[in-house]
């Protein structure tokens, strides 16, 4: 499976608060951000891994070009005005079918996402499969309706009556996906949350994936709550 994550964001809150690392490279016990998810898709048969990060990341540039993968490794340079533009710039290397994408600062726990990723595998009637969590880590989370089969029927701003779920960062989709969002983009549509409310109005066949459990690192107090979130 082709694997892609969206690293271009500024994490300005970070810098705010005093973290001296750019957001990829901050260190979850001792390991960089899009290091864990890097090793974390090879466990999980990455076929290729595709990253992008903007234009003022010199050290991050750095450390990733030092590396050397044992499969297809593509990095973009770019700075995008939305993640929605991040996940564009990386569909010309998303075309072996089905794939994954993930913010470079989604924490999760390994063996849930190795159920995930299988349970996308081996969905042949889905478009696309969605992580969800019912713990709301984000000050402005997208919450996530569902039918009582877990299909995706909506994307919202504000809590609905029914709503379990807030999407998690993780997106596992197909090339269906990837033509909508090439139309979102001749369209000037901007942010990710408004992708996904196309993909529904699309008719695309959306699953919500429940995880206990997901966390953003948005703030310097954040690393410590993913530590131990990891190490629990």
């Amino acid at each position: 499976m082709d694997y892609a994550i969206i690293a271009a964001g500024e994490g300005s809150r970070l810098v705010q608060e005093g973290v001296q690392w750019p957001k990829p490279l901050v260190r979850l016990n001792g390991i960089p951000l899009i290091d864990r998810l890097i090793d974390l898709f090879l466990r999980h048969n990455a076929t290729s891994i595709s990253i992008i990060i903007n234009e003022e990341m010199k050290e991050v540039q750095q450390h990733l070009r030092e590396k050397q993968l044992p499969v297809p490794f593509n990095l973009v340079v770019k700075s995008t005005p939305s993640s929605m533009h991040s996940f564009y710039e990386l569909t010309p290397y998303l075309t072996g079918g089905k794939f994954c994408l993930t913010t470079v600062d989604t924490i999760f726990r390994e063996n849930e996402f190795a159920a995930y990723i299988e349970s996308f595998k081996k969905d042949p009637a889905t478009d696309g499969y969605m992580a969800v969590t019912p713990f709301i880590d984000d000050e402005k989370p997208l919450y996530v309706g569902t039918n009582p089969s877990l299909q995706i029927t909506a994307f919202t701003d504000q809590a609905t009556p029914g709503t379990q779920y807030v999407s998690g960062g993780i997106y596992g989709l197909t090339q269906p996906a990837i033509r909508i969002l090439a139309k979102a983009i001749e369209q000037n549509m901007s942010r990710m949350r408004n992708y996904q409310r196309q993909l529904v109005a699309e008719g695309l066949r959306l699953q919500a994936f429940p995880f206990p459990k997901i966390i953003d690192v948005d703030h310097a107090e954040d690393i410590a709550k993913a530590e131990q979130f990891l190490n629990s």
